[in-house]
Order: C-alpha cells, then structure tokens, then sequence
C-alpha cells in the first residue's frame, strides 16, 4: 500500500508520480539478460536484466510536469533500473527471489547503497520488479545512491510462495541476501559502490528494515555494515499489537490481521484449517481473496472491521485466555522486537494519528530499546500524521540526516 503514495517529496527532494511515468514517456532500453555468474563465483546472484534506463533531462522533464520545477537541481543523475534474480533461504532451504537494482547512471565516484524496504502489498502487480511504473524508491537513484529494492518472498521470482509476512528471519534475510548478490551484480556491471550502507523502510518496511538490521548486527558473518538506519510505522511489537486486537475494537483495515495470520500457518506449518481461525463466510473467501490479484482495497471490502465478527468464536475468546493459543502468542513474541538493542545509528518515524499500526508502538519500541541501552537512536513523531500521510514528511526529514554520513 504505502509503496503507492508517491504524491510526496521522495528524498533529496526527487519526486516521480507512481502514474505519471508511463514507460512511452521514458527512455526504455531492450531487455539485456545477463548470463549467471560462473560456478568459481559461488554467491547469492543468480542473474540480472535491464528493465529501463532514464536520462537525467527525462526524469527533470517529468518532475517539472508534476509542478515541482524546485527540485531540478537535485536530479543529479540519470538511472538505470535492473531486475536482479538472487538465491534466499524459505523454510531452511534455498529459494530464488527477485528485486530492482537502480543505478545513477555517470557517475563517476563510488556511490553508497540503499536497501528501500516497501510497505504491505497484496497483488503480484505491486511488486517492485513487475515495474508497472516507478515506484518511487528508484527515484533515490537520481541523488546518487545505488538503490535495492528487495520484493520480499512471496512476490516477483518467489511468488508461489505465500509471504511470510511479519516474520522476521525471513524478511531479513531476503534483504540481506539482496545486498550480498548485489556486490556480484556490482562487478559485473562495473558499478562503484563504497561502503556506506543505509537501510530504509515504511509500514512493513520498517519492520523489515529493522529485520534486516538485527540479522546484519548479531551475525557479523554476513561481512555487512549499517551505515544508518530509518523505520516508519512499522508493527515492532506484535505482543501488543494483539492486545489491541484482543479488545475487539474496530480494526478499519482487516485485510492485514487476515493476512498475518494466514502467513503464520503456513510459514510455520501449522497447516490449521482456516475455519478455525476465522469465521464464515470469510474462511472460505480467503483463498480466492489472497489469490495475488486483489489489493488491499479489494480484500478489506470483503471483510468485516469487527474482529469478533472476522474470527472464529473460539479463536477469539481463546486469545483472551493466557493459556490458550500459545503457540501463536509465542510466534508474535518471538517476531518482536524484544531482546534486541539497535547498535547503528538509527530513526524511528511513526504519525501520531495513526489507526492502522498505532504511534504507541513505535513509542513503546523506543522506550525498550532505551531502558536496553541504545545509543545513536531518534524517536520523532510526526505530528496530526496518520499511517499513509506521514511517509513523505519522514522521507523530507531523512535527507539531512543522510547526508551528515
């Protein structure tokens, strides 16, 4: 969803609009396949294509377009935007997945990296790699960061795979694994990347980004370095996120408790049939609505806001009871921030009119990881902002901050 808002300024001021970058008005170039990397260079990468390549004039022209003449000047670069196949790991064992690469085209000293995670999409046709338009992330290009835009398993290249959503070692990992075949991609393209590495991420971005950074801090392993880290209004703490839950309050946006649960199942192979997790007629509708057509939009209109009335009654009731659904309840904790303290320089952004992923638990998450000892961490609330409208004031407020490293 949040991938889409794209009416904001992006950072150091760029701004592509999601439907106004139709492919006829850019500079597309032919599909070039690059050829697997030999076996002696065993790594992640699997392969490369050239999706698009824009000229620095066709991305000012288009800014212009869109009445925001102001930010010419930080179009600095043209880019070039790669679809990037890489080997991750799903249920212990190896999976290909799939994101975009995008390259400021000419640049002539070593760029840094960003790792953009986006928020919660539904539909095959949202993900980053089935390039419908620019998204908005390969916009970052163009101020000069090489920018990877992971789809996240279950889309793109791993798309018979149900995501597994809000599940933390496998959102890492498909970010981590990006970054690491991305050095191979690097050297085959000769792209110059120095050693700054940035993570950024919105909605279930941030948890992913979050993710990604505590699988790069507790496994020095995977030779990687957070050069700087920024999380908005992602669900850290899903302990009390079911609190909320549990109190039967209207939830506007079911499709995401639907989606939670059901990703749950079948990442852990729990293999419950879904009539006792949810109530008729909506068990037998879940398939056909998780199908990799339908958004969002289009899952909510099916689904009841009232939890008591989404879930099966049982269900419902046993979530109430500290000795029932443990299983579940320990899969929320242990996908929770919890026992972890960043160690790199790290923001977190939450709107404080936020109804979908409440502003308490960002603030709560800030406060732990305080009592935990961080240090380098920034909690910045951002204010009369709900969970749509407050992704374009954090990117604004990231862009200083980014440039200090």
């Amino acid at each position: 969803m949040i991938r889409h808002i794209l009416t904001y300024t992006l950072l150091l001021g760029t701004l592509l609009g999601n439907s106004s970058c139709e492919k006829e008005a850019l500079a597309a170039t032919p599909a070039v396949v690059e050829k697997p990397a030999p076996a002696a260079e065993k790594t992640h990468y699997v392969s490369s294509e050239l999706l698009m390549s824009v000229p620095q004039e066709t991305l000012k022209s288009i800014v212009s377009s869109q009445g925001y003449g102001r930010y010419l000047t930080d179009i600095t670069y043209g880019i070039s935007v790669y679809k990037l196949i890489y080997t991750t790991t799903y249920q212990g064992k190896e999976v290909q997945a799939s994101g975009l690469v995008c390259v400021p085209m000419g640049m002539t000293v070593p760029a840094p990296v960003i790792s953009a995670q986006h928020g919660t999409i539904f539909a095959q046709s949202e993900a980053p790699t089935s390039f419908t338009g620019l998204s908005g992330f390969e916009a970052f290009a163009a101020g000069g960061y090489i920018t990877l835009v992971p789809d996240y398993l279950g889309f793109g290249a791993s798309k018979d795979i149900f995501h597994p959503y809000y599940d933390q070692k496998h959102a890492a990992l498909a970010v981590v694994d990006m970054i690491k075949a991305a050095k191979t991609f690097y050297k085959q393209q000769q792209v110059q990347a120095n050693d700054k590495l940035f993570l950024i991420g919105y909605s279930e971005g941030g948890f992913v980004t979050l993710a990604a950074q505590k699988e790069i801090e507790t496994h020095p392993e995977h030779g990687l370095k957070v050069t700087a880290s920024a999380a908005g209004a992602g669900g850290y703490d899903l302990v009390s996120m079911l609190g909320g839950i549990k109190s039967g309050q209207t939830y506007t946006y079911p499709a995401y408790l639907a989606y939670i649960l059901q990703a749950y199942n079948k990442t852990n192979g729990w293999n419950r049939p879904l009539k006792e997790l949810f109530q008729e007629p909506y068990a037998s509708k879940l398939p056909a609505l998780f199908d990799g057509v339908k958004n969002g939009g289009a899952i909510n209109r099916e689904l009841s806001t009232d939890p008591k009335k989404l879930f099966n009654t049982t269900f419902f009731t046993d979530l109430q009871d500290t000795n029932k659904e443990l299983v579940l309840k320990q899969a929320l904790k242990d996908n929770s921030f919890l026992d972890w303290v960043p160690q790199s320089p790290t923001r977190l952004y939450h709107g404080t009119t936020d109804n979908i992923v409440p502003f308490q638990n960002s603030k709560t998450t800030y406060d732990r990881f305080i009592a935990q000892g961080a240090k380098n961490l920034e909690f910045i609330p951002i204010q009369g902002q709900g969970h749509g409208s407050a992704f374009g004031p954090m990117l604004q407020s990231l862009a200083p901050w980014l440039q200090q490293f």
